[in-house]
């Protein structure tokens, strides 16, 4: 019986470019690289048991990619989608979630300030939008579209008609200005610009001053000098 002839292939430069960059990847899987070196090593004219030897693969691995690449190119050399379990969610129930995620969670009657994925996860069976879920799971829907319900800007529009000439006073006083200008002798203060720097009496005293590191010095006898007494005496 004949020996099967390895299928010859011939590499564009393009595509030689494309599977020099997938065999040196270091980011990439690794059968990646070893399919992409198997093309490579065959667009040179070696042999399946060649390339099986150099490689230390089988040589029925060596045969398949190489034939999978003559039939479909770079692209070819992918995995295959294989036929797994069905989706336990539909994408309807996903798409809810999603969109209960949009909303404020005063808008559904929840006691919150906003979403959390274990409280979208508690709501989606609440209003048995799925049987059960798990917050884990949620936070994977949320991270594909990069939605963060506990993450929202908000702000405040000014009503009052007044509040110019009320807050204008401020930034005048940093700019030293109350009315005329401020003298060189003339200073603002700010004790309460924060609530963590506020104008308080010391409710603790004092730590003592510590005294300072010496090292002892020696006579020419060997002995060391005392200590000069503290606090020194005047």
């Amino acid at each position: 019986m004949p020996a099967c002839s390895a299928v010859p292939l011939e590499l564009t430069a393009a595509e030689r470019h494309r599977l020099k960059k997938m065999a040196n990847g270091h980011k990439t899987p690794h059968q990646t690289p070893q399919r992409a070196t198997i093309v490579l090593l065959a667009a040179r004219g070696r042999s399946n048991a060649q390339i099986a030897a150099e490689t230390h693969l089988l040589v029925e691995t060596v045969r398949r990619w190489r034939g999978r690449f003559a039939a479909g190119q770079v692209p070819a050399l992918a995995d295959r989608r294989r036929s797994g379990r069905e989706p336990a969610f539909t994408a309807l129930q996903i798409a809810e979630v999603k969109a209960r995620a949009r909303q404020l969670s005063t808008q559904f009657g929840a006691p919150l300030s906003r979403w959390s994925c274990p409280e979208l996860a508690r709501e989606a069976v609440t209003r048995a939008i799925t049987d059960t879920i798990s917050a884990s799971t949620v936070r994977r829907w949320l991270r594909d579209d990069a939605l963060k319900p506990w993450q929202h800007r908000s702000w405040i529009f000014i009503r009052d008609p007044n509040f110019r000439a009320i807050a204008q006073r401020i930034p005048d006083v940093y700019a030293r200005f109350d009315g005329t200008q401020l003298g060189e002798d003339e200073y603002v203060i700010s004790a309460d610009e924060k609530t963590s720097i506020q104008a308080r009496c010391r409710s603790i005293p004092p730590w003592p001053r510590a005294r300072p590191v010496r090292c002892a010095s020696t006579t020419p006898t060997g002995a060391a000098e005392p200590w000069p007494p503290w606090p020194p005496t005047t």
